[in-house]
């Protein structure tokens, strides 16, 4: 009988090689600028869960991949997450005050300086992509446009503007699933396919990652949903029930609780379907989709 895969234990190892080289790759706190690089740093090392970069290191490991090839994008993806972060804390988006357990970064360093660390980040990201080895069949354009698209104007952006113009409106669950799938689903996917590509992935493989990212992402945010409602600030890290009080659209708020803990279910189980073809070489990816449905943090 084969072990379980022990997620902990991975997430402990790819986080830490995560940020080493995170820190290698950008610039020292006490480089000029030095408060921007700071509050870029500020952010980026404020304890997040390392979820997209593991996703992606996972994924280069199903398809028989170096992690140092994939380390490069993994760090890339996590700016262009935390860049989004920092933004949609800001006054005039989220205006939210907590952030991994953490002051939000215009609360340390005003909204200025928040901005411009956003900025920054999202900038350094392609800069570490285009740093990264290109396996034969991904050149480095390739690589690039897969990051751009995904955190546009078409996905990422895409669904922060239909979350803010949603607020204090009634939603259908279409009109919801279309912000979700960009604002979470979207780079959660692009982390899973570079993962691929940066193992020089067929298409065939290509395709199946890209079913897995695009469920579990989902997944991800109908989770984050529900625990929005069902957890306390402290045990999220962030402040429970901003969503309520924003009257913006969940998945409970438009289906109710258990149907969305039916839909996450549902998701999930196709997510797990999509790893078939991978055999035990996805063992990583499963047991992060099991760890994203049961989570409560």
């Amino acid at each position: 009988m084969r072990k379980p895969f022990a997620l902990e234990s991975y997430l402990q190892r790819s986080t830490l090689g995560v940020n080493r080289a995170l820190d290698r790759l950008l610039p020292a706190a006490t480089t000029r600028p030095a408060t921007l690089h700071r509050a870029m740093r500020y952010s980026l090392f404020a304890g997040g869960k390392r979820l997209r970069p593991a996703l992606l290191l996972a994924a280069a490991r199903a398809c028989g991949g170096k992690e140092a090839c994939a380390l490069p994008l993994a760090c890339a993806v996590e700016c262009i997450h935390t860049y989004s972060l920092v933004h949609d804390d800001l006054p005039a988006m989220d205006n939210d005050d907590l952030r991994r357990g953490k002051p939000t970064n215009h609360k340390v360093y005003g909204e200025a300086i928040a901005i411009l660390a956003g900025d920054a980040l999202l900038t350094q990201a392609f800069e570490m992509v285009a740093q990264a080895k290109a396996p034969l069949r991904y050149p480095h354009s390739e690589l690039v446009m897969e990051l751009a698209r995904a955190s546009g104007s078409l996905q990422l952006i895409a669904g922060q503007a239909a979350d803010l113009e949603g607020e204090g409106k009634r939603l259908t669950l279409a009109q919801l699933r279309y912000i979700h799938e960009r604002k979470t689903s979207a780079l959660l996917c692009c982390a899973v396919r570079m993962g691929g590509m940066s193992a020089n992935c067929t298409a065939s493989q290509l395709r199946a990652l890209t079913d897995f990212g695009r469920n579990v992402g989902l997944a991800f945010q109908v989770i984050d949903d529900i625990l929005d409602v069902t957890q306390t600030s402290e045990r999220l890290g962030k402040t429970a029930g901003k969503d309520v009080a924003a009257k913006k659209a969940t998945y409970p708020s438009v289906v109710g609780l258990e149907r969305s803990r039916r839909i996450a279910a549902t998701l999930t189980a196709k997510a797990f379907a999509a790893l078939r073809p991978f055999g035990d070489r996805a063992d990583a990816l499963a047991a992060f989709a099991h760890h994203l449905l049961e989570r409560e943090s």
